[in-house]
């Protein structure tokens, strides 16, 4: 930072990160909101393995981070550091991190255009799918169809002969 950053600092609305405790960033949103300070939480669906068995989940984007906007002028940063849920902000040295302008409605907009569903798109019959690992690893196939929530057939040619293979749906990626 120059001079001139740290003459800055303060002056403007901006938006700075928050570091939570582990798990417990809607906990800190959630204070923090309840307090008055305006939050952002982006929230991302992903497809986590759970008890044996993959399932869609909506967890934030960026584990243990949270935004904050803060107004000019706030010099005590107790109330935000001793808010349940909260370990502290995001620091480079003595100062918090601030975020760069328009990052925050960035996300937003990729949020609110669905761009950040992190879970696969389900396969459709006729798609080339890969074999990941197993006998047929790096064989190409097509997708045919699935049989459960966790086995779906899939088309290979083996040794010229078109054979269908029943697979876990997580041994397949479209090639």
């Amino acid at each position: 930072m120059q001079a001139e950053d740290f003459e800055e600092f303060g002056r403007s609305d901006a938006w700075y990160l928050v570091y939570s405790k582990p798990r417990q960033e809607e906990r800190a949103w959630w204070n923090l909101d309840h307090q008055g300070f305006r939050c952002f939480l982006p929230m991302a669906r992903f497809r986590r393995r759970r008890q044996r068995r993959y399932q869609t989940v909506i967890e934030p984007m960026f584990p243990r981070y949270l935004f904050i906007r803060l107004a000019a002028g706030l010099e005590d940063w107790s109330p935000i550091r001793s808010t349940t849920g909260v370990s502290g902000l995001v620091r480079f040295g003595t100062w918090p991190a601030r975020v760069p302008d328009g990052l925050v409605d960035t996300i937003r907009a990729r949020i609110e255009d669905g761009h950040c569903d992190l879970a696969p798109e389900p396969l459709q019959p006729g798609e080339r799918v890969r074999v990941l690992d197993g006998p047929f690893q790096s064989y190409e196939g097509i997708f045919r169809a699935s049989r459960s929530d966790e086995r779906v057939m899939i088309l290979l040619d083996v040794a010229g002969q078109h054979t269908t293979l029943t697979v876990s749906q997580h041994q397949i990626e479209r090639a």
